[in-house]
């Protein structure tokens, strides 16, 4: 069975604004697939039913997956029957997405609270689709029914629709930006995206790399800053071994948690931002961390704009680089870049 809620399916595509969709027969490279897509920030991941026997991957995906990256959303497409969509939900799938819409499939997702987003081509097929209570439609194929502008046309009759295209979005600035400006929900990118010979070299860096890309696209199109503001300020105690008072003293002071790393404690509230607190003083007193929505693009910015920058840390999903200048009351500054 589903091991997400539909809500929490739906509100991460609109969140995320991308679903990588890909098929492989043989289930460890479909493994890394998914890994890659994971380690680039997607969430949500559909896996195409083509091949014979394509569930039994599926079933080993999501078994492997609820282990190892309970974070990832897997969901099952290329569904066009109830009997199908039976198969995938008792396998595990998290959502179900076909090139048609088919009002037995919406009945068998209903009946175990898992969305559904059918193909459509028209407006009136969406209508039927959202009528059988689909939140997000898929537009296919995407390109030849009318591209952004059947969305943009779509949406003004009709501003409720969400619309997730599939065909025809290609993994470039300029495509991902004409449909997320034209009113897409989200969108869904195949083998533009995970190319033949990205799989074929096992390049799952470069896989990871341009996730990572399209993503800051899908966020630059809807009007996210570069930029986001504070992430953390570190502080660094007086005395030696002197940093767990001061952490203390923040988290029994607010009623804050504290989370103990190697070096330091990060001490946090339900509320966005944190503060770093090493173990050991430093000459330096403070730093603080800018977070930035995509960090290689926020690197170039810096560096156009003529501010030096240390060697960059990379690893474990976050991404940290210092400003080899401190601001003018001398803190240190870093940006600062998490999965």
């Amino acid at each position: 069975m589903a091991r997400f809620e539909r809500l929490q399916v739906l509100n991460t595509m609109l969140d995320t604004g991308l679903v990588p969709v890909f098929y492989h027969a043989d289930v460890e490279i479909a493994a890394q697939i998914v890994n890659a897509c994971a380690e680039g920030g997607a969430r949500v991941i559909e896996f195409t039913n083509r091949g014979d026997l394509a569930y039994r991957v599926f079933c080993d995906l999501a078994a492997r997956f609820a282990r190892e990256r309970p974070e990832v959303i897997l969901g099952v497409g290329s569904v066009v029957d109830a009997g199908t969509a039976a198969l995938y939900l008792n396998s595990g799938a998290n959502f179900v997405v076909g090139p048609v819409f088919n009002p037995e499939v919406a009945r068998a997702c209903n009946r175990r609270k898992v969305a559904y987003s059918p193909g459509c081509g028209s407006a009136s097929e969406i209508s039927q689709a959202e009528e059988a209570g689909c939140e997000i439609v898929k537009l296919f194929p995407g390109k030849e029914v009318g591209g952004p502008a059947f969305v943009k046309a779509m949406l003004g009759p009709c501003p409720w629709t969400k619309i997730m295209p599939t065909g025809g979005v290609d993994a470039t600035e300029e495509s991902i930006s004409a449909w997320i400006k034209a009113g897409t929900a989200c969108l869904g990118i195949g083998s533009n995206l995970i190319t033949k010979e990205i799989v074929a070299a096992g390049d799952w860096a470069a896989l990871t790399r341009k996730v990572e890309q399209c993503l800051w696209w899908v966020k630059k199109a809807r009007g996210v800053p570069l930029f986001l503001g504070c992430e953390h300020v570190g502080l660094y105690p007086k005395e030696p071994d002197g940093g767990a008072a001061v952490a203390s003293w923040y988290a029994s002071t607010f009623g804050l948690s504290e989370k103990v790393g190697n070096s330091s404690i990060f001490v946090s509230g339900a509320g966005p931002g944190r503060i770093e607190v090493f173990k050991e003083p430093k000459e330096k007193q403070a730093h603080v961390a800018i977070r930035v929505a995509h960090f290689e693009e926020a690197v170039r910015v810096l560096r156009e704009r003529g501010v030096a920058l240390e060697e960059p840390t990379i690893k474990d999903g976050v991404k940290a680089v210092f400003l080899k200048e401190p601001d003018p009351a001398g803190h240190r500054v870093h940006l600062f870049w998490s999965r």
